[in-house]
C-alpha cells in the first residue's frame, strides 16, 4: 500500500499535470478548427490551416526555454516549487487566448498576441512535465516508480480527451456562428478555476523524498544545466529521440485529423472530437496496467512493442481513413491511442530514469521538450504538407520511421548503460537502478545486457 505522502505526491502530480495538458491541448482543437477562420481570414484553406499549426508550433518551439528555467528552478530549490511556477505561467497563457480579439477587430497585432501567448504555454509546459513525473517518481520507495508515474502519464492523455470533449459541449450548445464568434473562448477562459483548484492540491504536498536527500547530504547541482550538458549529452539526445517517436502520431492522431477529417474528407467536426477523446480515455485507463507490467519485464521491451505496433497500424489507418467509410473511421480513430499508450506509459523511468538526481529535472524536462521540437510541434504541419503534395501514406510512412527512430534511441540508452556498467561505474553515471528488470526499472529493449 502507498503511504499517504506517497499518495498525495502522485494525486497532485496527476491532478495538475492532466490541468496543464489540458490547457496547452486546447490550443491544438482550436488550431486546427478555429484560428485559420478568425486570424488568417484572407488565406486560403490550406494555407489557413498551415498558418494556425504555425502558432501551435510555437509552443513546442519555447519548450525547451522552459525545461532550461523550470529545470534548474526544481534541481536547486526543489520540484514543488517549481511546479507550483508552471501551472501559474500556462493558467495565464491559457486565459489570455480566450481573451485575445480576432483579426477582424484589431488586424496583424490578434494573431502576434496568439503567438506571445502560446509561448507562455509552451514555456510553463516546458517545466511541466518532469516536475509532476518526478514528484510521482521520487516519492515513496524505489519500486514501482514506472507504476507512480505513469499515473501523470495518463492524466496528460486525459487532459487531451478533456479539451476535446469541452470544445464539443459547447459546439453542441450553440450555432456554428456563435460558436467561432466567441463559444470557442469558453474552455479557456473556464481554465482560471482549473489553475486555482491544481495551485491549491498541489500547495499541500512535501517536497520529494529523494530531493530531500539531496538537501541533506549538500549534493544540490549549483549549475544543474551546466553540469547535465557536460555529463550527459548522449542522453539527452536520445531521450530526445526516443520521446519523438511517440509525439509524433500523438499529435498526428490527436490534431492533424481534425483538420484533416472535417476539410479533406468531410467527417463531421463534433463526430471527430468525440472519437479522439474516447480514444485518449480508453488509452489512459490501460496506462497504469502497462506501467505496473513494465516495472517487472522492462520499460524498453514494452516501449519497443508499443513502436512497433504504431508503425504498422498507421498504414491501416490512413487506408481505412481516405476510404470515407464512417464505421471504419470511428474504429481506427478511437484505438488509434491505444498502441501508443505502451510508448507513453514506459516513458517516464526512459527518460527520468537515465539522469542522476542531482540532474534529473533538467535532464528529464530537456530531452522530453526537445523532442517537441523534432516531433510534436511540427508534426501536424509536416503531415498537412506531406497530404497535400504526396497523399496520406506518406505521413504513414513518416510515423512509421520515427518509430524505428524511437527503438533504436532506447537500445542506444541500453548499450550505453551497460558499456558504462562494464566499467565500474554507474549505468550512465546516473540513477542506479534506471536500467533493472524487477526493481520498477528497466533494462531497455534488448534486455539485460
Amino acid at each position: 500500500m502507498l503511504h499517504n505522502n506517497v499518495k498525495r505526491s502522485v494525486l497532485a502530480s496527476t491532478v495538475g499535470a492532466g490541468i496543464e495538458w489540458y490547457d496547452f491541448m486546447l490550443y491544438g482543437a482550436a488550431a486546427a478548427l478555429v484560428f485559420p477562420k478568425l486570424f488568417f481570414p484572407h488565406a486560403s484553406p490550406v494555407t489557413g490551416i498551415l498558418l494556425a499549426f504555425s502558432t501551435y508550433f510555437v509552443g513546442f518551439l519555447v519548450r525547451p526555454l522552459g525545461a532550461a528555467i523550470f529545470g534548474h528552478v526544481g534541481d536547486r530549490v526543489g520540484r514543488k516549487k517549481s511546479l507550483l511556477a508552471t501551472i501559474v505561467l500556462m493558467g495565464v497563457g491559457t486565459v489570455g487566448i480566450g481573451l485575445v480579439p480576432s483579426y477582424e477587430t484589431i488586424g496583424v497585432l490578434g494573431p502576434v498576441l496568439l503567438v506571445f501567448l502560446r509561448a507562455l504555454q509552451g514555456i510553463g509546459v516546458g517545466g511541466e512535465w518532469g516536475g509532476a513525473i518526478l514528484l510521482a517518481m521520487e516519492s515513496g520507495s524505489r519500486t514501482g516508480r514506472g507504476f507512480r508515474a505513469s499515473f501523470p502519464q495518463a492524466a496528460g492523455v486525459l487532459g487531451i480527451s478533456a479539451a476535446n470533449v469541452v470544445f464539443l459541449a459547447v459546439g453542441l450548445g450553440m450555432s456554428s456562428e456563435t460558436f467561432m464568434s466567441w463559444g470557442w473562448r469558453i474552455p479557456f477562459l473556464t481554465s482560471a478555476v482549473l489553475v486555482a483548484v491544481g495551485l491549491w492540491i498541489r500547495h499541500q504536498v512535501p517536497e520529494t523524498e529523494e530531493f530531500r536527500e539531496l538537501e541533506h547530504s549538500g549534493r544540490i547541482s549549483k549549475a544543474p544545466l551546466i553540469q547535465l550538458v557536460r555529463d550527459s549529452p548522449a542522453e539527452i539526445a536520445f531521450t530526445a529521440l526516443l520521446k519523438s517517436a511517440e509525439m509524433i502520431p500523438i499529435y498526428i492522431f490527436i490534431t492533424f485529423i481534425l483538420s484533416h477529417g472535417t476539410q479533406a474528407l468531410s467527417y463531421d467536426r463534433n463526430i471527430l472530437l468525440l472519437l479522439v477523446s474516447l480514444g485518449a480515455l480508453i488509452a489512459a485507463s490501460t496506462m497504469p496496467m502497462i506501467a505496473w507490467y513494465a516495472d517487472r519485464v522492462g520499460h524498453g521491451r514494452v516501449f519497443t512493442a508499443g513502436a512497433a505496433a504504431v508503425a504498422l497500424f498507421v498504414f491501416a489507418y490512413f487506408r481505412i481513413i481516405d476510404s470515407g467509410s464512417p464505421v471504419g473511421a470511428a474504429i481506427v480513430i478511437v484505438l488509434s491511442l491505444v498502441p501508443c499508450a505502451a510508448m507513453i506509459a514506459s516513458e517516464p523511468m526512459l527518460i527520468a530514469g537515465s539522469f542522476p538526481p542531482e540532474t534529473r529535472y533538467s535532464g528529464a524536462s530537456l530531452g522530453f521538450n526537445l523532442a517537441g521540437v523534432i516531433g510534436g510541434g511540427p508534426a501536424p504541419f509536416v503531415a498537412t504538407w506531406l497530404v497535400t503534395h504526396f497523399g496520406s501514406m506518406a505521413v504513414a510512412a513518416y510515423i512509421a520511421a520515427f518509430c524505428a527512430v524511437g527503438i533504436a534511441a532506447v537500445k542506444a540508452l541500453s548499450r550505453r548503460a551497460a558499456r558504462l556498467t562494464a566499467r565500474g561505474e554507474k549505468p550512465a553515471q546516473q540513477c542506479e537502478t534506471a536500467f533493472r528488470v524487477g526493481s520498477g526499472v528497466d533494462h531497455g529493449a534488448s534486455g539485460p545486457s
